[in-house]
C-alpha cells in the first residue's frame, strides 16, 4: 500500500496526543516529534517537513477545541487539512486543448516507466471516451518502439512509429497528420530518457516542444527514487518547463515522500499516479483523498469509482436474481471473483475502506496468499460447463480429472467444492435475513 509506513507512523503519533479543553505546547511536544520523524523517514524534503510541523503547531497551539470535536479529533482535523495543502490542495486535471488534438508529451529519465505509463495513460483516456494516438518518439532505447506497439495492440490504440532512423522531432511533427487521418483527439508522445540529465537530452526535448507545441508536458518519475524525484522535477522544469507529474510505482513504495514534497518544492502538481502494474492502474491524484488514506480514514469515493468502472451492472442484476432463486453456480462464483480482481489487490481495496488499512498488515502476518484467487480460477476453468452449473455431479473420477487438468491436487478441488457448498448455505441464511430487511429491519447491499 502507498505510504504504508508513513501512514502507520502518523496514526501512532496522533494517538499519542492527550489533551483537554485547550491544546498546550506540552501536549504537542511528543506527537509532533513523532510526526517530524515519520515524514523525514518517508523521504519528505527537510524544509517541507519543518514548514508542515510549524503550521500544524501554529494552528493547534492554544486553540479552543471545537465543541463538536475532542482534542484528539481536532488534531486529526488540522493534520488532515495541512496534509491536503501539502499535497497540492485541489485536484489538478489534465488540460484539454480547445482545438483538437490535445498533445501530451511524456518526459523523464530512463527507467522511470515512460513507455508503460504512455500505455496506461491511453487506457485511462479511453475510459474517458477519448481517442488517443500513441507516438513512438524514443528511438534510442532498444525495443522501446516494439514495446509501445505491443502495448497499443493490447489496449487497441493506434501507434505511430517511423522506426529508429527518423529524428524524434520529425516523428512528433508527422504524428499530427496521422492523428487527423485517424480522427484521434489526443496524442501521447513517448520520448527518450537518459540515465542522467544532460544538454543533449534537453535540446531534443526542447525541439520536440517547439515543433508540436504540446498542451501538457508531464514528467514521469518513479516514486522509489525519493528525494531524487524532486531534484529531477526541478531540473526538467527549469530546462524545459513542465505542467505536472505522473508518479509511478506508488503502490510499491512504502515511503512515497516524493509525492509529499514535489508540489511544495517545485510548485508543480502531481496529476496522475501509478498504483500497480496493470494497464488500468493509473488514477487521477486527489490530494484530499490521499491525505485521508494516509491518516487511515480510507477513500470511499475512489472505491466507489473503481466499482462503477469495473462492474457490469446488467451482470450484477442478473446475479441478484440468481441469488434470490438459489441458482448460484460456480460459473457465477468465477464471474464475481473476476470482478473483484479488477478492483486491484486486496491490499489496495482494504486501504480505501475507512479503518481497514491496518488489516492488510494482519493479512500479511497470517500469510493470506492472493494467488489463491488464481488457483481457484484454474480449478473452476478445468471443469466442464455442466460441472460448473451443477457441482453435485462432480464425483471422485471427475475430481481427479479436474485436478489433473489444472495441475492441482484432488484435495484442492475438494476444498473448493466444500467452501462453495458452505457459501451457498450462508447465502440461504442471508435470504432469510433479507425477508426481515424487507419489513424495514435493515437492508443488505444487494437487496432492494
Amino acid at each position: 500500500m502507498a505510504f504504508e509506513s508513513l501512514s502507520e507512523r502518523l496514526q501512532n503519533a496522533i494517538k499519542m496526543f492527550r489533551g483537554a479543553g485547550k491544546i498546550t505546547e506540552e501536549d504537542l511536544k511528543a506527537p509532533m516529534r513523532e510526526v517530524r520523524m515519520a515524514l523525514l523517514e518517508a523521504d519528505v524534503n527537510f524544509k517541507v517537513v519543518k514548514d508542515f510541523v510549524a503550521k500544524v503547531k501554529e494552528r493547534a497551539l492554544g486553540a479552543e477545541v471545537n465543541e463538536s470535536l475532542n482534542p484528539h479529533q481536532q488534531i486529526i482535523k488540522i493534520v488532515n487539512e495541512e496534509l491536503i495543502q501539502l499535497l497540492g490542495g485541489t485536484q489538478s486535471k489534465l488540460a484539454v486543448s480547445p482545438k483538437p488534438p490535445t498533445i501530451i508529451m511524456l518526459v523523464g529519465l530512463q527507467g522511470a516507466g515512460k513507455t508503460t505509463t504512455a500505455g496506461k495513460l491511453a487506457t485511462y483516456l479511453k475510459r474517458k471516451n477519448k481517442k488517443p494516438l500513441l507516438v513512438a518518439g524514443d528511438i534510442y532505447r532498444p525495443a522501446a518502439i516494439t514495446q509501445l506497439q505491443v502495448l497499443g495492440e493490447q489496449i487497441n490504440v493506434p501507434v505511430f512509429a517511423l522506426g529508429d532512423k527518423v529524428s524524434p522531432v520529425e516523428i512528433a511533427k508527422q504524428s499530427l497528420e496521422k492523428a487527423f487521418s485517424l480522427a484521434c483527439d489526443t496524442i501521447i508522445i513517448d520520448t527518450a530518457g537518459r540515465l542522467h540529465i544532460n544538454e543533449e537530452l534537453m535540446n531534443e526535448l526542447r525541439e520536440i516542444k517547439g515543433s508540436v507545441n504540446p498542451t501538457e508536458i508531464l514528467l514521469v518519475v518513479d516514486a522509489m527514487t525519493g528525494q531524487d524525484a524532486v531534484t529531477v522535477a526541478e531540473s526538467f522544469d527549469r530546462e524545459l518547463g513542465i505542467d505536472g507529474l505522473i508518479v509511478t510505482k506508488l503502490d510499491g513504495d512504502a515511503r512515497g515522500g516524493a509525492v509529499l514534497s514535489v508540489k511544495a518544492v517545485t510548485g508543480k502538481p502531481v496529476k496522475l499516479i501509478g498504483m500497480g502494474e496493470k494497464l488500468d492502474a493509473l488514477e487521477p491524484f486527489h490530494p484530499d483523498r490521499m491525505a485521508s488514506r494516509i491518516l487511515g480514514m480510507g477513500d470511499i469515493l475512489t472505491l466507489v469509482e473503481k466499482i462503477q468502472s469495473t462492474t457490469d451492472l446488467a451482470k450484477a442484476l442478473e446475479m441478484e436474481k440468481k441469488l434470490r432463486k438459489d441458482e448460484f453456480t460456480l460459473e457465477q462464483f468465477l464471474e464475481q471473483m473476476q470482478q473483484v480482481k479488477k478492483l486491484g489487490s486486496l491490499d489496495t481495496i482494504l486501504g480505501l475502506i475507512p479503518g481497514m488499512g491496518g488489516i492488510s498488515q494482519k493479512l500479511k502476518e497470517a500469510n493470506v496468499d492472493e494467488k489463491e484467487f488464481d488457483r481457484i480460477e484454474a480449478i473452476i476453468k478445468s471443469m466442464t460447463p455442466k460441472e460448473r452449473r451443477n457441482p453435485d455431479i462432480i464425483n471422485g473420477s471427475r475430481r481427479k480429472r479436474i485436478a489433473a487438468g489444472c495441475g492441482m491436487r484432488v484435495q484442492d478441488v475438494n476444498k473448493l467444492l466444500k467452501n462453495f457448498d458452505e457459501s451457498k448455505k450462508m447465502m440461504k441464511r442471508m435470504q432469510g435475513m433479507a425477508k426481515f430487511a424487507s419489513k424495514g429491519g435493515f437492508k443488505l447491499p444487494f437487496m432492494h
